[in-house]
């Protein structure tokens, strides 16, 4: 069952809330003679989580289905990056497994002991059974916190966000049936407005599709940190104007050039399923643009796409917030 984006978090004394986290998203099937992961699109994860794969196998009766979201936690918050090592790990799995162990946060429960499907039951029964069955599992099988208190929900957001790494709030109907495919929940996400330099565009210099964006590191290096969504015909008609081509400059013989290569490395996007390198138009970075980013910012970079909300001529690039190490500033600012 997935969530449709919403604005603000529902206020209707029939929804209950939850954290949303910053994970992945997985289906686990306790068969007769194990368990198998499933990620949102399908993909097997079950070899790159032995650790949450044993404990399932350990606790929770055969027949079961489960749904919730796989987060590795570093000092205490989620940490996406170690997370996603899980892929890549190699040869180093098993000690990465026991260096940085995995949890798997649960919100739903599709099948319950035996095999007996449970789409149908509303959501609190569906809550009520999980309950149950994860009474007696280990730390890392973990029922995620839900609430109808709206300042409960205020307190997540407000302290949950930084502190735990939270993304925002999912919001469901108690009596709601469990619907696979069908968008019959809602998230708000966590998100602040912020700047950030103008370092690419796709599309053309005078009609930018997506904007490339970075900061300037305490060396003064560009780093880049993100993409936005498309541009509005308005955003791409002012930023357009305001866009200069990448001049050449010689010193000591030697052309300064851009500092990111072109095309962008498919690795920077930090998405597995799109690996593919991004070809853009390298622009002067004069251009200071406000936008609009969610929490999901790891390792300089805001992993989802960024909105756009315009350009700041009145801001000189020097003013832009600089890119911090995490553990200084959450998003760059001091």
């Amino acid at each position: 069952m997935l969530a449709t984006p919403v604005d603000a978090v529902p206020d209707d004394p029939g929804l209950a809330h939850e954290p949303k986290w910053d994970g992945w998203r997985c289906i686990a099937f306790r068969e007769p003679d194990g368990v198998y992961l499933q990620s949102r699109a399908g993909r097997n994860l079950t070899t790159y989580f032995p650790d949450i794969t044993r404990a399932i196998r350990a606790a929770i009766p055969r027949g079961a289905v489960l749904d919730g979201e796989l987060i590795v936690f570093e000092r205490g918050r989620t940490n996406f990056a170690l997370l996603q090592r899980r892929v890549t790990a190699g040869r180093g799995l098993l000690r990465l497994v026991h260096d940085c162990p995995a949890h798997y946060v649960l919100f739903d429960l599709l099948a319950d002991a035996g095999g007996e499907l449970v789409l149908d039951l509303p959501l609190s029964e569906r809550r009520a059974r999980l309950e149950r069955l994860l009474a007696d599992a280990p730390a890392q099988l973990t029922l995620t916190p839900q609430t109808t208190d709206p300042k409960q929900v205020a307190d997540w957001l407000l302290h949950w966000t930084v502190a735990a790494g939270i993304e925002g709030v999912v919001s469901k109907r108690l009596t709601g049936r469990y619907e696979p495919g069908r968008r019959g929940w809602s998230k708000f996400r966590t998100r602040l407005v912020t700047e950030a330099i103008v370092g690419g565009v796709t599309g053309s210099i005078r009609n930018p599709a997506t904007v490339l964006l970075g900061r300037f590191d305490r060396r003064g290096r560009l780093r880049y940190t993100g993409r936005t969504h498309p541009l509005a015909a308005a955003q791409r008609e002012e930023l357009g104007g305001l866009l200069s081509p990448l001049r050449a400059l010689q010193h000591r013989r030697a052309a300064v050039v851009h500092p990111w290569p072109e095309p962008l490395p498919g690795s920077w996007s930090g998405q597995l399923d799109r690996p593919e390198p991004l070809p853009y138009v390298q622009v002067e970075p004069t251009v200071v643009a406000e936008i609009d980013a969610d929490v999901a910012f790891e390792h300089g970079r805001w992993r989802h796409g960024v909105r756009y909300a315009r350009a700041r001529p009145d801001m000189s690039v020097y003013d832009v917030p600089l890119l911090l190490g995490e553990e200084e500033g959450y998003f760059g600012e001091p």
